[in-house]
């Protein structure tokens, strides 16, 4: 219990001492999520992008190997996260948000897909589908955090419009298997 408060109270008294570097380092081990802290704007446009990026290419696979249910979930994915895609990619190309978009997924995400790959059958369609809820537990979680609490006004309204979405397609992901 003492080692817990230790790292909690390490990592906000690094938050708030190191700006930009101890968000990001924050964002990508989780701390910020524990701790409910808002990600920077540039820690939430990868992470959105690149979430993007996932479940375009995961719900590709899924169209090409799932059940016919599953397809039809992948379709969604892949039509509602492209729309999303494009919305964030406006913005920033807009200037209305400061920040760079990503060019590729995580290497965890890569990760993930290869496994998909790898996968036969059966498997495919349980691993899509722990993914699918996975990931759209961290989007939520993400999109919440930034709705609630970001540092740039309009990625902020954008995460909080967007937030009631992605709830909906973790309930989809959850119901998948039912």
């Amino acid at each position: 219990m003492n080692r817990l408060i230790a790292v909690t109270a390490g990592a906000t008294m690094l938050l708030a001492s190191s700006g930009a570097w101890a968000q990001s380092a924050s964002e990508s081990t989780g701390v910020n999520s524990a701790l409910g802290v808002a990600p920077s704007a540039q820690d939430f446009v990868t992470e959105a992008a690149q979430s993007d990026m996932f479940e375009i290419a995961s719900s590709k696979l899924a169209l090409e190997r799932a059940d016919d249910a599953t397809k039809k979930f992948a379709q969604q994915m892949i039509d509602d996260h492209t729309k999303t895609s494009t919305e964030l990619k406006g913005l920033v190309n807009g200037g209305k948000v400061k920040a760079t978009l990503p060019t590729d997924m995580s290497d965890d995400q890569k990760d993930m897909i290869e496994d998909l790959k790898s996968a036969k059958d059966d498997d495919f369609t349980k691993q899509y589908h722990s993914d699918q809820v996975d990931a759209h537990e961290d989007a939520v979680d993400l999109f919440k955090r930034y709705g609630e609490e970001g540092d740039q006004p309009e990625l902020k309204a954008w995460a909080a419009k967007t937030a009631p979405a992605l709830q909906h397609h973790l309930d989809m992901a959850n119901d998948l298997d039912k």
